[in-house]
């Protein structure tokens, strides 16, 4: 997400960090920029307006125009105003404040990811929070959606409400209630039927169940592809029905990022969650602060570290470490390594949480390095013998004709695929050397000392 407002940000600021002294005519020209690069974000004009208007009235204060680096203080400025525009510095987490069950309504458009939002709001309520939480779907018209709610909750491990043919989404509702009271559980979440547009027969039967249930919260699923369409869509359920919350969805294939710009300043209500992917567990809190870090090419080191907590496995991570500290490194080790940075959004979601990443991010685009290539490296090693994985030296000619058959690629992938291996293997020989302190000195296992790409993932010719 961000991706093109981030790269046009990023070449503005960088022309602006390089002048040693700043006019309010040289402010006004960036600010200029500034407006375009967010009106092609598709963000909101109105948003836009106030935005520029408030960076405009701080960036020509005279701590700022004769500050020792001007161009550092506009950035920041800019940074503080898009944290505002976000919602503040603090989370907004979802409200449990009521006497259980809490009834949580999911309400939006159909085709927005609801359903499955619903499905992944659950397990964090269930994991994070400790909640023991019951579905309920109300959709009666869309074909199987039933059917998937149920299928989402036996993968996440959570209740849904027995299905009864022909009940109506209110009846449902109030059995959703009555078997959380009866059965102890935490939070009934309400899983509501869309559209495909705002209609007036939609809204009355969302204020129906609203008015039957009285849910402490209403959470509007909106999909950030849709730029301003999603805007219209929660100004006009907002007003209608009153929503309390926001959850936004595919926010990774959303290379503007508008939407989410101008959601908060639009409606009022704040961006609780954020959909990052397609599995049950994707999906995070809103960090007005560390999304303006990544706008503005500064990373997200918090979010990172907060992923590799969640998804790297202890037991393995020290199996390796083990290894490490013995010299050793084979190809099912760097397996291993490809499918820990799957499970933390895979090279994309962790490049955008990377500082200063989004020149490199172009150039990664161009030399055709994405999460393809580690999912063909991964069939590759799988196609090998359990001794090719422990010794690759025995890897020869015939041998490589036959894993790049069996594993859909060419000889010439294999080849590179074992030359990055043996750079890899020799790193972790450096780090061995280096002691107990290797591991930190040396990077992260599988990333060169000092951070970056494993090598052999970096384009022809490196980095410009």
């Amino acid at each position: 997400m961000f991706d093109g407002l981030t790269g046009r940000l990023g070449d503005i600021f960088d022309r602006l960090r390089k002048r040693g002294a700043l006019s309010e005519a040289d402010v006004a020209a960036v600010l200029r920029e500034v407006r375009v690069a967010l009106l092609e974000a598709d963000v909101a004009l109105p948003v836009v307006k106030d935005f520029v208007n408030r960076v405009k009235e701080r960036a020509i204060g005279q701590e700022v125009l004769r500050s020792v680096t001007p161009g550092q203080m506009v950035v920041k400025v800019v940074h503080d105003a898009l944290v505002e525009m976000l919602g503040g510095a603090e989370v907004e987490p979802i409200n449990l404040l009521a006497v259980p069950p809490v009834p949580i309504l999911m309400v939006g458009l159909q085709g927005s990811g609801k359903t499955t939002s619903t499905a992944k709001v659950a397990l964090r309520l269930k994991s994070k929070e400790n909640k023991k939480v019951l579905m309920a779907s109300l959709d009666t018209r869309r074909p199987a959606a039933m059917e998937q709610l149920k299928v989402l909750g036996e993968q996440a491990g959570v209740a849904t409400l027995p299905i009864v043919p022909g009940q109506q989404p209110v009846d449902i509702a109030k059995r959703a209630m009555q078997a959380g009271r009866l059965e102890g559980y935490d939070v009934v979440l309400l899983d509501t039927a869309g559209r495909l547009s705002i209609d007036l027969e939609l809204m009355a039967e969302v204020a129906a169940i609203r008015d039957a249930t009285q849910p402490v919260e209403t959470l509007l699923v909106v999909d950030a592809m849709t730029g301003q369409d999603a805007v219209t869509v929660a100004t006009n359920f907002h007003e209608k029905i009153g929503v309390t919350g926001i959850v936004m969805t595919r926010v990774d294939g959303d290379a503007r990022g508008g939407a989410a710009l101008s959601m908060r300043a639009v409606t009022g209500q704040p961006i609780k969650l954020i959909g990052v992917g397609e599995r049950v567990d994707a999906m995070e809190p809103f960090h007005p602060d560390r999304i303006a870090n990544r706008i503005l090419g500064m990373g997200d080191v918090v979010s990172l570290v907060e992923r590799a907590a969640e998804t790297i496995e202890r037991d393995e991570a020290e199996k390796l470490a083990a290894k490490i500290q013995k010299g050793g490194f084979d190809l099912d080790d760097m397996a291993s390594q490809f499918r820990q940075m799957r499970k933390m959004g895979g090279l994309s979601g962790l490049m955008g949480m990377l500082p200063g990443i989004g020149k490199m991010k172009a150039q990664l685009k161009d030399a055709n390095i994405d999460d393809g290539m580690i999912k063909r490296q991964e069939a590759i090693i799988s196609s090998m013998t359990p001794r090719e994985r422990r010794n690759p030296k025995i890897i020869q000619a015939k041998r490589k004709i036959r894993i790049a058959g069996g594993s859909g690629t060419s000889v010439q992938e294999v080849n590179k695929l074992l030359k990055q291996h043996q750079q890899m293997a020799d790193m972790m020989k450096r780090v061995q050397k280096m002691g107990k302190k290797g591991l930190m000195r040396g990077g992260f296992p599988g990333m060169p000392p000092g951070g970056g790409l494993p090598p052999g993932m970096l384009p022809p010719g490196g980095f410009k």
